[in-house]
């Protein structure tokens, strides 16, 4: 197709012109393009009158600069961009979907739950967005972008750059507050059509008062603390996924279709009839192979040799993470059949032969365990099961844990004998609980601080996400929430360790600041890493937290990456054999450094097959320590700890339960314990809500556990000795490492 700012006939920079998909702000036109190696990507072109502006291209280009760091879930993904072009372009990743004002227009307003999966999509793009320093400014139904696995906030870089004075973040409120109240009631606004769980914090984004209005932290946090049923199965009704299977079809067959980027007629986003739910998935998985995506396959770049003496980014560092050029190295990549590099083994296993199962009164909200006991709590008491056999061996408790373990908490440790719990009484709240795991019987229970007053009205909240042990010390880590305050949406997130005496519960020593955005407490020694996101232009850093000197700061690692570390709470970090492991670079760099010095031992580089970005998820090791997992996407990568040579590779196949390719859980970078280790075997979950039971010395699958009837957010799990415990519902169930 032409278009005016084409540079020659059908293209704009390097992308063939396929048809317009919509038209975002201003005149600013969308349109579906590929690369010459057949990659699908979308073309906002920027209108000749906002190019016309003498301001516009200076906030473009710094726009832009901003998006290109920025990761995130419910992010469109900045790929490229021509600010300087006669007529400026952005490139961003292709992503099947249909907007919103289009599916509300065609199928009328969305329903609680789809609402409420809208507005907490939004507000954690948003989050992102602005812990980076930046504002979208044009959050709308014509820039938000259903899609099988949530909404998608488009059009980055543009819609922030036209408007001078620039939009605030909590412009970016407003704007939010009036799309879920469009979703909600169609063209004609009423907040009365917003359900009784969205009214209050909808309405209050909607506040005329820009102060008053939430930041997008909070309004994720309240949705959270709601803990409401998820919608069983698609959250978007039949007929808009009808038209997304539609309009991917066509964007599809024109890119299939002509193989010489000449003139190709726009497609047609129309609604489809009789599309099932499966062509759907068939067609968006197909339509990711056809379009050269980078879903899952990657290569190392044989960059893996122990690094010369010297701290991970400094003098004596072969690839710093504060300076590498993040771009994964597709030149250097070794193929899946060279010698270097072992064949990837395609997870398929028989199905798990269960050791016992059993039902309760009530559902799980935690579980721990060892070799021998199992704690199972509830939101009425908490229980001890026999590993062996699912037996009480203990009396019932009245500690409990209403909200329980989800993707940003896990409030239960074990350590030598002793469970511990962040938990509740009927007549006392915010307590910290040791329990003798032979006798079930309380050690001690410690009543933490609920809040510290503040000056004037300003009082501090802590925010509780997980608890660790280490040695004789127990590990409290999550982060403060200011309350009757001023709120900043560009204030960085403070976090917090808490110390306590393992033996009797008592204070040690305590530590906080911005510096701290999630915590890695390893089992053992005296040093803590503790990752941090800092808004603004500022690069995010690791750190040591010497425990030996009351949370006194030690070594430090500055890498441009932030976003990586943006998730409050849940440490991203991995610790084995005296080694700190974390992501560097553009997210596709794995660094090993001495946990005592920080003086980088080793690095890995990870590239994608098709020349995509690579980003590694939250890296995991054995309980011996000698080998470190590394989620890539659909990959689990085992690596040995002491020179980051490659062991195996266990692959995914297949599509994730909501459609696209099936992804291991732990390398989407969230929080939660996604995967972990018993002594010869690593446990895993999927995105297709399946666990699998893997040989650590092999890569090969012993077994997969799947349930049809769990909840719609996936179930409870946790591994003690060589069995995996599995709560779904009512049901609690035990399989053996081994499967038999």
């Amino acid at each position: 197709m032409d278009h005016p700012g084409a540079e020659d006939a059908g293209r704009i920079g390097p992308y063939a012109l396929l048809g317009r998909q919509s038209t975002v702000v201003r005149g600013c036109e969308v349109l579906a393009a590929r690369t010459d190696e057949g990659r699908l990507v979308t073309v906002t072109v920027v209108g000749p009158e906002l190019a016309a502006d003498p301001g516009f291209r200076d906030r473009f280009r710094t726009a832009v600069e901003t998006a290109r760091t920025l990761s995130g879930a419910f992010l469109v993904p900045v790929v490229d961009a021509d600010v300087d072009a006669p007529v400026p372009w952005l490139a961003t990743g292709f992503t099947a979907g249909l907007p919103l004002r289009q599916a509300v227009d065609r199928h009328g307003p969305l329903s609680e739950p789809a609402l409420r999966m809208l507005a907490d999509g939004l507000a954690q793009a948003l989050a992102v967005l602005h812990a980076a320093g930046a504002v979208h400014g044009e959050v709308s139904p014509d820039s938000v972008l259903l899609t099988m696995d949530g909404p998608r906030i488009t059009a980055l870089g543009i819609t922030g750059a036209d408007a001078a004075p620039a939009p605030s973040p909590t412009d970016d409120m407003f704007d939010l507050g009036s799309t879920v109240l469009f979703a909600a009631s169609g063209e004609e606004p009423d907040q009365d059509a917003l359900p009784v769980s969205l009214r209050e914090v909808i309405g209050g984004c909607l506040y005329p008062e820009p102060p008053d209005r939430p930041t997008a932290e909070q309004l994720v946090e309240y949705l959270r603390r709601q803990n409401l049923p998820s919608l069983a199965g698609s959250w978007l009704p039949p007929a808009v996924t009808a038209d997304m299977a539609a309009a991917t079809a066509a964007v599809g067959s024109v890119s299939a279709g002509d193989g010489a980027g000449g003139s190709v007629p726009p497609p047609v986003i129309a609604a489809g009839a009789g599309v099932s739910r499966r062509k759907l998935i068939i067609g968006l998985a197909g339509g990711a192979a056809v379009l050269g995506g980078a879903a899952a396959a990657f290569a190392l770049s044989g960059d893996s040799s122990p690094a010369p003496g010297g701290r991970a980014g400094g003098p004596g560092s072969s690839a710093r993470p504060g300076s590498p050029s993040g771009r994964p190295s597709t030149s250097a990549s070794a193929s899946p059949s060279s010698k270097d590099e072992p064949e990837p083994v395609v997870l398929d296993g028989p199905d798990a032969a269960k050791a016992w199962s059993g039902a309760g009164k009530n559902a799980p909200t935690c579980l721990e365990a060892s070799d021998k006991v199992v704690m199972v709590v509830t939101d009425t008491a908490t229980s001890f099961l026999d590993a062996a056999t699912g037996k009480s061996v203990n009396p019932k408790l009245n500690t409990t844990n209403d909200s329980g373990t989800s993707s940003g908490k896990y409030p239960t440790a074990y350590a030598d004998g002793v469970f511990y719990l962040l938990c509740d009484t009927p007549s006392k709240s915010g307590l910290l609980a040791a329990f003798d795991a032979t006798s079930g019987k309380a050690k001690w229970a410690t009543k933490m601080a609920d809040a510290d007053p503040g000056g004037g009205t300003d009082v501090t909240r802590y925010v509780s996400s997980y608890v660790a042990v280490a040695g004789n010390t127990v590990y409290v880590c999550g982060s403060l929430l200011e309350i009757d305050g001023e709120f900043s949406a560009e204030d960085p997130t403070t976090g917090y360790i808490r110390a306590f005496d393992a033996a009797t519960g008592k204070r040690r020593w305590q530590v906080r600041g911005t510096d701290i955005n999630n915590v890695l407490v390893p089992p053992s020694g005296s040093h803590l890493l503790a990752a941090s996101a800092v808004p603004g232009k500022q690069a995010g850093r690791v750190q040591m937290i010497d425990a030996g000197r009351k949370g006194a700061r030690g070594w430090k690692v500055s890498f441009p990456y932030a976003g990586y570390y943006f998730s409050t709470g849940w440490p991203l970090t991995c610790f084995a054999a005296g080694l700190f492991l974390f992501a560097g670079g553009d997210g596709d760099k794995l660094f090993a450094v001495d946990a005592a010095t920080g003086d980088e031992k080793w690095h890995q580089v990870f590239a994608a097959k098709d020349g995509g970005k690579a980003r590694i998820g939250a890296p995991f090791a054995g309980l011996d320590g000698a080998t470190v997992y590394v989620p890539v996407g659909s990959d689990l990568v085992a690596l040995a700890t002491a020179d980051g040579k490659l062991q195996w590779i266990a692959r995914l196949d297949g599509a994730s339960d909501i459609g696209g390719s099936n992804l291991f859980k732990a390398s989407l970078r969230v929080s939660g314990r996604s995967a972990q280790c018993s002594a010869d075997t690593v446990f895993a979950t999927d995105s297709a809500k399946t666990l699998w039971a893997i040989d650590a010395a092999t890569g090969k699958a012993r077994w997969k556990y799947t349930d049809p009837g769990q909840p719609d957010v996936g179930f409870l799990w946790t591994v003690g000795g060589d069995r995996v415990f599995i709560a779904s519902h009512l049901t609690l169930t035990a399989i053996a490492a081994h499967g038999r």
